[in-house]
Formats: structure tokens, sequence, C-alpha cells
């Protein structure tokens, strides 16, 4: 049985969004964001350490990019909690 961590499944996430923008896949892109916000209002995950690692594999205006959308799901989940 193959197992895939909180931190894990969303690395794979926003992997993926730069690539699905840039084919303008935006209903994929924006059931990968929900996943994201799903994933992070469940389980609090520090995502530092997340854009660190991406990275390596991603160019810097997809890193700039992958910030601007988890920011703005924070700032989502923020006024979920407000509530």
């Amino acid at each position: 049985m193959r197992c895939v961590t909180v931190e894990g499944l969303i690395i794979l996430r926003l992997y993926a969004l730069p690539s699905l923008y840039r084919q303008n896949k935006f209903d994929r892109a924006s059931i990968y964001e929900n996943d994201i916000l799903l994933l992070l209002l469940k389980y609090p995950t520090e995502l530092e350490p997340i854009w660190k690692l991406l990275q390596k594999h991603l160019l810097p205006s997809d890193i700039t990019e992958i910030q601007e959308i988890t920011a703005d799901i924070l700032k989502r989940i923020q006024r979920f909690r407000a509530r």
C-alpha cells in the first residue's frame, strides 16, 4: 500500500499549477487550488519548506506565482476562521 503525506499532496498540486495555468486549464487549476485550500484548512502546514523544495524544480517566476496563490489561499482560510 502506498501512502503520501499532506505535505506531499500539497507539493504535487503546487508543482502542477504553473503548467496548468500556462495550458489554460483553469478548471483543473481551480480543483488543485481547492485541494490545497482544504488540506491547509484541515491540516495547517508550514509552506516555507515546501517552497524551498520546489525551488529546485521550478522557474523563479513559477515560485513567485505559487507563493502568491498560497498567500491568497491562506487569506481565504483566515476569513473562514474569522466567521
